[in-house]
């Protein structure tokens, strides 16, 4: 076992729960402030806090333990959604996703439409991490895909883009699309990859088919499934319920980093 390894975790891990506290704590009191106009500021300036300190804690150039093949898990479980089930999906995946283009636009220089065949001719990394579930579990998986920092690089984002929006192709069963969004610094890490390949195989439909969100510094339900289309923007405010995510529109964080 890798102790340094383990102690420079721990570490992070602590230092993260205390910022984590630490807006607890500011807001835990705000009884007579949640009355008030400047409640949501208040909330606004407390997550910026927090968010500042995740990624002072894990740095730009910081990258998630990379494993051996053999150390990959027997079956790599399937987390969320595992069938978008959808008229135009199943169309699509009838025919092995050949029609199926990513939209990519918004905030950019130049808008892009890629077919699957043409994101497999980019050049490709390959990695193999461990998934970290917000339900418990883990499981570790050689992931092939195109880095998303490549993509970025050919539409060029303009100077006022701050996040990628990921939409997807699954929703719940109230109808509400799944999506989700990293800002440009954990976009163009080296690590954060569209795969379209899981374990030297085509990536699998509960898997997230044809391609899926690897951010290997966060946890699983970062990671989109069944993405479709990517904008750029400059802030949540006219996207779904604002928060940058499906789950955190239930009231998940916005940075699950581990």
């Amino acid at each position: 076992m890798n102790h340094k390894f383990d102690r420079k975790f721990d570490r992070r891990r602590f230092l993260l729960h205390a910022a984590k506290l630490g807006a607890v704590f500011l807001l835990g009191g705000c009884d007579r402030l949640s009355r008030t106009a400047a409640f949501p500021s208040v909330l606004d300036a407390a997550e910026g806090l927090t968010r500042r300190v995740q990624h002072w804690i894990t740095s730009e150039k910081g990258e998630a333990r990379e494993y051996t093949e053999a150390d990959l898990s027997p079956t790599f479980p399937s987390n969320g959604s595992t069938n978008p089930g959808t008229d135009e999906y199943l169309a699509l995946s009838s025919d092995g996703f050949a029609s199926w283009r990513l939209s990519v636009g918004g905030l950019v220089e130049r808008t892009a439409s890629l077919s699957l065949s043409e994101l497999r001719a980019l050049p490709a990394r390959t990695q193999i991490t461990r998934h970290d579930c917000v339900e418990g579990w883990s499981a570790i998986g050689k992931w092939k895909g195109v880095r998303l920092g490549k993509i970025l690089e050919w539409v060029r984002p303009l100077p006022e883009a701050r996040y990628v929006v990921f939409f997807c192709a699954d929703s719940d069963e109230d109808g509400l699309q799944y999506y989700e969004s990293v800002d440009l610094e954990d976009a163009y890490h080296p690590q954060t990859i569209l795969a379209y390949e899981l374990n030297d195989r085509p990536l699998p439909i509960e898997n997230g088919a044809p391609i899926r969100l690897r951010l290997e510094r966060q946890l699983g339900y970062k990671m989109a499934k069944y993405i479709m289309r990517i904008e750029l923007v400059r802030s949540f405010s006219s996207v779904a319920g604002g928060k940058g995510g499906y789950w955190e529109d239930q009231g998940y964080e916005w940075y699950a980093g581990i």
